[in-house]
């Protein structure tokens, strides 16, 4: 080999490894697909049955929430409530009633705190803390879920859920039902009924400040996805769901399930 296809074949071998490194060195990208595949963070949790998972924030309310009870009673539906620890501490008897009746209760912050940048960690802690406090005094087991106000998270609000063992939980892109706005009830109940897949974590709320919809927009949804075959369980049931799934299959679980036993 003489010099020039030397010195050729080394630059062509310094450029792809400098294209290698640079690779390398491209930061991480935080998205949903990163925090999926770590196990850190639930949005949805596809199964082979016809389930969903039907989730009211912000409450309880002393109007709102008895008569979502009823309902999903009506319907033999389960639901999973992340509860503000302050409206815990109000009205301890509807968490009581949502225990007794086999929902899932969860955490959903004291006041229903931001985490942005200027959110100091040791007070975010604190409201978790707090919340979590205001739902074990009000009869319920300890919350094993949280879901941050807003559905904004980071680092940090991980790691404060990683110290308290909880699991993440959001919601389906899908069925964002935006309740909290008042849309009508006809634009609740498309939503959710045009876009039902298994493995749904639809999200509503069961305390909408004014005029809610939230109630009368259920009055449709239930029936109609029963008749679909649907059945209504708490996030906990669906994780625990599709572990047993993965175990039958003889296939790994998800990563966003190696915190839950099958």
């Amino acid at each position: 080999m003489n010099l020039k296809a030397a010195r050729v074949i080394g630059m062509f071998t310094l450029i792809i490894l400098l294209g290698s490194s640079s690779a390398y060195a491209k930061p991480v990208q935080k998205n949903r697909q990163y925090y999926e595949e770590r196990g850190e963070i639930v949005w949805e949790v596809p199964t082979q049955d016809k389930l969903i998972a039907l989730t009211f924030d912000d409450g309880p309310d002393p109007i709102q929430t008895p008569q979502i009870l009823a309902l999903l009673q009506q319907y033999h539906a389960k639901g999973t409530f992340f509860v503000l620890g302050k409206w815990a501490d109000k009205f301890p008897e509807l968490i009581k009633q949502e225990q007794l009746e086999g929902h899932e209760i969860a955490n959903h912050t004291y006041a229903h705190t931001y985490a942005v940048r200027s959110t100091n960690a040791d007070k975010y802690m604190k409201d978790m803390n707090e919340a979590e406090s205001s739902i074990i005094q009000a009869g319920a087991e300890r919350p094993l879920l949280f879901r941050p106000p807003g559905g904004y998270y980071n680092d940090m609000v991980i790691q404060a859920a990683k110290q308290k063992g909880y699991t993440i939980v959001l919601w389906s892109w899908h069925q964002d039902t935006r309740d909290w706005a008042s849309p009508g009830v006809s634009a609740i109940v498309k939503k959710v009924l045009n876009n039902a897949r298994n493995g749904d974590i639809v999200l509503f709320h069961d305390k909408v400040e004014g005029k809610s919809h939230t109630v009368a927009a259920l009055k449709t949804i239930l029936p109609k996805l029963q008749q679909q075959g649907y059945r209504f369980v708490t996030v906990s049931e669906l994780l625990a769901v599709k572990a047993r799934e993965a175990a039958k299959d003889g296939t790994s679980p998800s990563s966003i399930l190696k915190h839950v036993q099958p």
